[in-house]
């Protein structure tokens, strides 16, 4: 079967083989009469599926020893309250605004603690980042947070910056949820990940969160249990039933990931699809991108057709094409191709193939 190219920004576009994998162990897995969904969440079967998955993502992304590994519930918006109830000590905290995701973030926030924010790129329509040399940290900042890829607008800071420098002794927290696995982590800059799977990772359901434990038992005392970081690190992130299945297509992902070269190789890939992309765009009379080209994400690009009126022809044809999801985030507009992992380089030449198609003989 020829599958579609599926560019949706999440739940979003798994690998095939990891797709096949699932659906010969559905009704049996690795000869235990069961399916995955089915086990107990503590039988040794599942406790096996969760031990590979932990050790893969640790080996994959060359996570220290000093950070906990987490795979939680409620995905990045939950994160927008969990990390408040954990970090802030009902204190002082930075946030740093780049676009729709963290404008939630630290909406969320405010109802935890005091929230200052640090720098916020508004003013641009969030089309370009504020460099850290001119965010306004506050010395009292129990953490500072930073969207380091903002899936609506298409923005992503290529370097987490080191707060270090910037005299800033605070914990640096990162939702780094669109491209968790796309690239590199500078860990050594990091406090506290955390990103849903469905983007690079897996199904939606399954949060992970990397959290270092020196920061771990510092919960507000109002902080529901299972949300307490460190009681779900104490219980192996089974405290309450966890999202079994979302694990175990993460745990597939984690293998299938290592198995491209890994984190190395996924990302020169990745560079190499969003070029391709963005090089069409740029020299196109009929596309645009309104992101500055030092910040474009390479998860997440949206871009415009110069004659809205376009809009509806551009996305049929493109359906018709076998291109599904391109249509941007409903308070954008416009068009929005994600080239997550799991998309491969044929997929980015079949929509530039299209989009050119479309401008020489529809437009």
């Amino acid at each position: 079967m020829n599958r579609p190219f599926n560019f949706s920004a999440g739940p979003a576009v798994l690998p095939e083989e990891v797709l096949r994998q699932a659906a010969v162990e559905m009704l049996d897995w690795n000869g235990s009469g069961m399916s995955v969904m089915e086990m107990s969440h503590r039988g040794k079967e599942f406790i096996s599926i969760y031990e590979h998955a932990i050790k893969d993502v640790r080996e994959l992304l060359s996570v220290p020893p000093e950070f906990s590994i987490l795979f939680m519930q409620g995905g990045g918006i939950a994160e927008n309250a969990i990390v408040p109830l954990n970090l802030s000590e009902a204190g002082q905290t930075d946030y740093v605004v780049t676009g729709n995701w963290s404008e939630r973030s630290q909406k969320e926030a405010q109802k935890y603690c005091t929230v200052n924010v640090a720098a916020s790129n508004r003013e641009s329509g969030h089309t370009c980042l504020p460099s850290p040399a001119s965010w306004k940290l506050n010395d009292a900042a129990k953490y500072v947070h930073l969207c380091t890829n903002e899936t609506v607008h298409g923005v992503e800071m290529h370097e987490i910056p080191d707060l270090k420098a910037l005299g800033s002794n605070a914990p640096l927290v990162i939702d780094f949820s669109s491209h968790m696995a796309s690239r590199p982590v500078d860990w050594s800059r990091v406090g506290l990940a955390y990103g849903g799977a469905q983007k690079n990772v897996g199904p939606a359901g399954v949060t992970l969160v990397f959290v270092r434990n020196e920061l771990l038992g510092r919960a507000l005392p109002h902080c529901p249990t299972a949300f307490d970081y460190k009681t779900v690190a104490d219980n192996q992130s089974m405290y309450n039933t966890p999202p079994t299945y979302a694990i175990y297509i993460a745990g597939l992902t984690f293998k299938w990931l290592k198995k491209q070269g890994g984190i190395n190789a996924i990302e020169e890939r990745n560079i190499a699809k969003a070029k391709l992309l963005y090089d069409y765009i740029d020299a196109s009379q009929l596309y645009s991108s309104r992101v500055a080209p030092a910040c474009r994400s390479r998860m997440n690009i949206p871009f415009f057709l110069n004659d809205a009126s376009l809009d509806e022809r551009f996305l049929a044809g493109a359906k018709e094409y076998g291109l599904l999801q391109l249509k941007g985030y409903k308070t954008l507009g416009g068009m929005r191709a994600s080239l997550y992992n799991a998309m491969p380089f044929e997929g980015v030449q079949a929509l530039v193939s299209y989009m050119r198609e479309f401008e020489q003989t529809k437009a």
